[in-house]
């Protein structure tokens, strides 16, 4: 990991992950790309409606106030693995309920 990341790692774990994992939630950085520091938000966090405003108003202010090594924070905007996994359970559910009701 290189230096820089650490110092962003550093930042999360200090004043971000502690509030986020109140909520059920954590997070991950996406890398930095031309100064931007794009982070997955994870648990709870990932989908959740406020998800934009909670990078906005905590993460990003957070990051910007302890170092200047990004001069912006994003949200990765994919659909995480687990967030597919939960959809695809859903539905393997519903399916399966469909197909009893059926009968």
């Amino acid at each position: 990991m290189s230096k820089e990341m650490q110092t962003i790692e550093d930042i999360l774990d200090r004043y971000i992950r502690p509030k986020l994992s109140g909520h059920g939630g954590n997070i991950e950085t996406d890398g930095i790309r031309e100064g931007v520091l794009y982070v997955k938000l994870k648990g709870h966090c990932s989908g959740c409606p406020s998800a934009k405003y909670t990078i906005e108003s905590l993460v990003k202010e957070e990051v910007l106030k302890h170092t200047g090594l990004v001069k912006d924070v994003r949200l990765s905007e994919e659909v995480s693995q687990e967030l597919y996994d939960f959809a695809k359970k859903i539905l393997s559910e519903r399916r399966i309920n469909a197909y009893a009701d059926r009968r």
